[in-house]
């Protein structure tokens, strides 16, 4: 009986069904967001794009991520199989984000394929550029905090390392204008730390984010070298210049600038194309829309200076 019911309900309830499936399909639903690749293209995959940053993690920081029974005198041999591995799926990734890409750049399958295996290779070659810069982050997180223990515990604990590392290597691949895939990169470190850095921002040598949750730090960013920022922090726009049809003006700078030796406390905004010049401290829960001369200190009863 209860077999028949299930029967007689099911049939009763195709009809709206598809009614349902004919609205869904209706142009004015499906046409804003169907997305129609190129031919032959498929969409990036998170799970190689994961993949891919593990493996990275490993060739920069050998013995902290991957096998950590990599001996030395073995390195070169596990270093060059891992950087094949690395070359191949991400440049079939590049190659992805190229082609999701397409419809606004108009290129064909052909170019994608090309422009994707050169961006692949000159990413390959700034890696130890990477490392360099990675390692000073370390140092950084060791000197500006007390209760780390060493670089080691740093590179493999702190969450502001794990951002760093997402965001040198999403930055190579937006300076090399590979679409998507470094904002997929930046993403998931955005979701594992709650730093969230866009991966146009310039970031310099020596840089730390200490404690990090809520950290943002806009696309046309421009930060010195030895810059030290506390949880809350916001590097946004203080406006959104639009066209004369109402859209946004993209790529533009809007963002702050803050030059070498910057220290920023938690809490803080700084909003708009502003500088902040070397040396200053901009103190907790400040806002500041305007520069900052070098060696100021901006505090909350003088914040309005």
């Amino acid at each position: 009986m209860n077999k028949n019911n299930d029967a007689l309900s099911m049939d009763a309830s195709m009809p709206r069904l598809d009614r349902i499936v004919e609205r869904l399909c209706h142009p004015l639903s499906l046409d804003t967001v169907w997305h129609n690749p190129a031919q032959g293209a498929d969409m990036p995959s998170i799970i190689e794009l994961k993949e891919i940053m593990s493996r990275l993690s490993a060739a920069i920081f050998p013995g902290y991520f991957g096998s950590a029974s990599v001996r030395r005198e073995s390195m070169r041999y596990h270093l060059s199989a891992n950087l094949d591995s690395i070359y191949r799926k991400l440049g079939e990734q590049i190659l992805r984000g190229f082609c999701f890409d397409c419809g606004r750049r108009k290129d064909s399958l052909p170019s994608c394929a090309t422009d994707s295996g050169q961006a692949a290779l000159a990413f390959m070659d700034q890696l130890p550029e990477i490392r360099r810069l990675l390692a000073g982050d370390a140092h950084a997180a060791y000197e500006g905090d007390p209760a780390a223990s060493s670089p080691g515990e740093t590179i493999f604990c702190y969450p502001s390392m794990r951002a760093m590392l997402h965001h040198r290597i999403a930055h190579v691949l937006y300076t090399l204008k590979v679409p998507v895939i470094p904002r997929i990169m930046s993403e998931m470190a955005h979701s594992h730390t709650g730093i969230d850095i866009n991966p146009g921002a310039s970031i310099g040598e020596e840089f730390f984010i200490d404690h990090g949750t809520g950290v943002v730090i806009g696309e046309t960013c421009i930060l010195g070298r030895n810059c030290r920022l506390y949880q809350g922090v916001t590097l946004g726009a203080y406006s959104f210049p639009k066209n004369p049809d109402g859209s946004l003006i993209k790529n533009i700078p809007r963002h702050p600038i803050l030059e070498d030796s910057v220290t920023v406390y938690s809490g803080a905004t700084i909003l708009g194309r502003v500088t902040v010049g070397r040396g200053a401290v901009i103190g907790g829960n400040v806002w500041v829309t305007a520069d900052v001369p070098p060696g100021t200190r901006v505090l909350q009863e003088n914040s309005h200076v």
